[in-house]
């Protein structure tokens, strides 16, 4: 997505600036900030709005945000007076005001116009999905420290969760003021889930000695005081700030599928007779992962079934949408361009109802990725991790979105980053395998076996990655292996021939894309 206004161009894919067709060198965080000031350049970004953009809720002076506006208004030969592009509202925040020129504006307006439209009931219709939404304390972390004056560090961590997590959007996450009440009190967990009305609970500690910290981090089940899951991370402290940001991304990431993979089984265990919109939706994602044809069928009634029964209900939509999709590239799902509209228009239903949702935006984007509009993906891919900077998927929607276009080494940073954000991730296997094939494009068939050979290790990987092995294999000329490989691959999947490898790549444009894999499948003996 590309905004254009007088002789400067601000890239939001490339995260660039440019004038007079030449890129300008600036620091990340002022790049930011011009990008949050212009996508929302149609009313004031209050202060607030940037500090949690900018430094992720980091508590930091006025002097600090005066001084990124100040470098970005030189940068722009703008200045405080004359305020040609950036208008400060005093006591209030900052407005972007010089006349902006849009690509995609026809269809971008129509889908803001749907979202404002629409802010006014948010609230009530989200009160009204949200009873069911499994709620959350971060208990402050213990510093365990054997000097004095390191809670600093402890505490941060703590906040730094709460507003990360908070992000996403289907938790119900205690405030910070009402978790840090319970600081040093010996209370039950039995006490906290009566007291809080909470499902699951994160606590911690932090111990620093010299140079290196231990941060332990474990998520309760509040309903039984069992203990879901727990990790340990050892670190050399080279520079605070950015440890603490590392590892509280990390935990996040961790900690959202945690969550989800046990309401998800707790959903099917009790398996309730008189079935919610909360009840399907999560059958409905449980079948989504086991990634068989069947479950995916049953995915799309079950997610389609939470719809029905609760309109206001966003998650059903995008998901459903999100089944479709990858019913049409794995199953029995026909890509129509009618059905691709349906998926289209159920995202744009779930932004309506929340349009600061970061997982509506990364799965509409996989919908537009599957109509071929890889531009609007990129686009939609870098809005939802500008949300939610601990959302894996984005990273891997985006890396996928970025292969089709020929941008391979940016891809492949934003494969490795969803694989290091979220390594037990259920789609873990996905992210391997889409990678591998944004590898084979490349050229670098060696390393795109071995992501080919981590994501077979993984449970429920499916035939596409044994069909990548079986390309790379060929153009590793390692052919009896590969034949061997095709014969396997065919007795798995009956269907699988070059006709049926043509008509699952309906969303790939790049023609030497295509034959490169036809031909790859071929010399192993695929007809």
């Amino acid at each position: 997505m590309q905004y254009q206004f007088e002789n400067f161009i601000l890239d939001i894919e490339r995260f660039e600036l440019r004038q007079n067709g030449q890129p300008l060198h600036c620091e990340p965080q002022v790049i930011k900030l011009l990008a949050l000031l212009v996508t929302h350049h149609d009313r004031i970004v209050m202060k607030e709005e940037i500090n949690e953009a900018i430094w992720g809720g980091r508590v930091v002076s006025d002097a600090a945000l005066s001084s990124r506006i100040k470098l970005l208004r030189q940068l722009l030969g703008d200045d405080g007076r004359t305020q040609q592009y950036i208008r400060t509202i005093h006591k209030r925040g900052f407005r972007f005001v010089a006349k902006i020129t849009l690509n995609h504006e026809d269809e971008l307006k129509a889908h803001k116009t749907s979202n404002d439209s629409t802010l006014s009931t948010q609230q009530s219709t989200n009160e009204n999905s949200s009873a069911n939404k499994p709620a959350i304390v971060v208990l402050p972390f213990s510093d365990l420290s054997n000097e004095s004056g390191n809670e600093y560090l402890a505490d941060g961590i703590s906040t730094d969760i709460i507003s990360h997590i908070s992000k996403h959007r289907w938790l119900d996450v205690v405030a910070r003021n009402t978790a840090f009440g319970l600081r040093d009190k010996a209370v039950k967990i039995s006490d906290i889930r009566a007291q809080l009305q909470v499902d699951y609970i994160v606590e911690g500690s932090v111990q620093r000695a010299d140079n290196r910290v231990r941060i332990t981090v474990s998520l309760i089940n509040a309903r039984n005081s069992h203990s879901v899951w727990t990790e340990r991370f050892d670190r050399e402290i080279k520079d605070i700030f950015v440890l603490q940001d590392e590892i509280t991304e990390k935990i996040v990431a961790r900690l959202e599928p945690e969550i989800g993979y046990a309401e998800r089984n707790r959903v099917m265990r009790d398996h309730p007779t008189n079935l919610q919109a909360w009840d399907c939706f999560h059958m409905g994602v449980y079948h989504f992962y086991q990634f068989t044809g069947e479950d995916n069928k049953k995915a799309q009634h079950l997610l389609h079934q939470s719809c029905q029964i609760n309109e206001h209900f966003g998650d059903a939509y995008a998901w459903w949408a999100y089944a479709i999709i990858l019913g049409m590239v794995y199953w029995d799902t026909q890509p129509t361009q009618a059905l691709l509209d349906q998926a289209l228009t159920a995202c744009d239903k779930s932004l309506s109802l929340d349009r600061r949702n970061a997982t509506f935006y990364a799965l509409r984007a996989r919908v537009l990725l599957a109509r071929g509009e890889y531009d609007l993906a990129i686009a939609e891919n870098n809005m939802a991790i500008s949300l939610n900077p601990t959302l894996a998927v984005a990273y891997c929607a985006l890396g996928d979105s970025l292969a089709y276009v020929e941008r391979y080494d940016e891809s492949i940073a934003f494969f490795e980053k969803s694989i290091a954000l979220s390594p037990n991730d259920p789609q873990l296997w996905a992210f391997y395998t889409y990678g591998a094939l944004a590898l084979i494009f490349k050229g670098d068939f060696k390393q795109s076996l071995d992501w080919i050979d981590k994501a077979r290790r993984i449970p429920n990987y499916q035939y596409w990655t044994n069909a990548h092995r079986v390309v790379a294999l060929v153009y590793l000329n390692r052919i009896d292996e590969a034949q061997q490989a095709a014969i396997k691959l065919q007795k798995d999947n009956s269907k699988f021939s070059l006709a049926f490898v043509k008509e699952k790549f309906f969303f790939l444009k790049e023609q030497k894309q295509i034959d490169l894999y036809l031909q790859g499948l071929s010399k192993a003996g695929i007809q």
